[in-house]
């Protein structure tokens, strides 16, 4: 028997008593939905990240060509091993993050709180069930499950970069081709990101107003500091923010964003107001793919390896602060990294660095061997 009335249940379902559906079963499956949605926005998530797992759901529901009451283990095994988007290849970690967001939605129906359940069972005569269990999906056993070739770049390539960056500035200068402030822009971009370890979407989002001045670093002027407002959130919630310090290893970055915000910044918004660190001609920001794009144009020109990508420069920002001595907690706050191991996963030290520290306990070794 169950429990308080039909229409307080109902109500709790996101399921309206006076109702009579045309498609029961689709008008069951898109109110367990909203009322998911409802649960992850009350625990804070972002719309965004709630709207990707709603369609993964939805793309699971009809891959299966069953609603959630009917679902079975073998439904997810077949779905993590054979579809695939664009038949392209899906990455280990893909994977398990469609395996992660069929399992939070089937918490979410079998949770006795929310009734579900037994809902289903008096419409349809069949209860949800949890289709994931330890046998049949891909355990979290790493730290890090990237690409293995992606690493930090060397000082070299560092420098070969940049070049590339500032030569093709000079070439559109030189042949009076329309693009220079994009190109001026764009090289400023990939400076900034990493003089200041930042991700992308960082970058991407800083305004004037986010260079402030740094008191103790007077030398720097209003380039002492980048205060970052659209950090990586975690578990779904809101970006975090940070200030980021300008180390005087990066001394060069100031006279570079002196520039880019006193001369040629104005140029590119001469008939409009903005707030925009980075604007572009058409008056927005910067895009992700845009940016991308232009780093591997640059890279293939500076002759570089495929596999570095635009998110090596901050890997290159962390283990570079590594090797000149920096501490972990002092870098890992630095980056923005809520936890330590995060950090050591981006740090790819260097031969002559590990050489140096190799040297260094030889000489102790062997002046204590000398002592005694």
């Amino acid at each position: 028997m169950r429990s308080g009335s039909d229409d307080e249940v109902r109500s709790s379902l996101r399921l309206t008593g006076n109702v009579v559906a045309l498609d029961e079963g689709k008008y069951v499956f898109e109110s367990m939905l909203d009322g998911w949605a409802d649960q992850q926005a009350s625990r804070g998530l972002q719309a965004t990240t709630i709207d990707v797992r709603r369609r993964l759901i939805e793309h699971f529901t009809e891959y299966c060509t069953a609603y959630p009451w009917h679902w079975q283990p073998q439904d997810l095994e077949d779905y993590s091993t054979r579809a695939r988007p664009d038949k392209k290849p899906v990455k280990r970690s893909t994977i398990r993050g469609y395996q992660t967001t069929v399992r939070l939605f089937c918490d979410f129906l079998t949770d006795q709180r929310y009734g579900w359940q037994s809902e289903c069972l008096v419409r349809f005569g069949v209860a949800p069930q949890q289709i994931c269990h330890d046998w049949n999906t891909i355990a979290h056993l790493l730290d890090y499950e990237g690409d293995p070739g992606r690493r930090a770049l060397t000082f070299d390539e560092l420098e070969q970069f940049f070049d590339a960056a500032d030569a093709r500035v000079e070439a559109i200068v030189r042949t009076k081709r329309k693009g220079a402030l994009a190109a001026l822009r764009n090289a400023q971009m990939f400076k900034t990101i990493y003089a200041f370890g930042l991700r992308r979407a960082e970058c991407i989002g800083l305004d004037v107003a986010d260079l402030r001045s740094n008191p103790v670093a007077e030398q720097f002027g209003t380039f002492g500091a980048v205060y970052v407002r659209h950090g990586k959130g975690s578990r779904g919630t809101g970006p975090k923010r940070r200030t980021v310090l300008t180390l005087p290893e990066f001394d060069w970055v100031v006279e570079g964003l002196a520039q880019w915000v006193g001369q040629a910044r104005p140029r590119m918004t001469v008939d409009w107001e903005t707030s925009i660190l980075w604007p572009t001609e058409r008056r927005t920001r910067v895009s992700g793919r845009y940016l991308n794009d232009r780093f591997a144009e640059l890279r293939d020109e500076a002759g570089l390896p495929e596999e570095l990508t635009l998110h090596s420069l901050r890997h290159t920002y962390v283990t570079n602060l590594i090797e000149w001595g920096y501490s972990e907690k002092f870098v890992q706050d630095q980056v923005g990294h809520a936890f330590a191991s995060t950090t050591a996963i981006y740090t790819s030290v260097g031969d002559d660095y590990k050489n140096r520290v190799l040297a260094d306990a030889l000489k102790r070794n062997t002046g204590n061997c000398d002592d005694n």
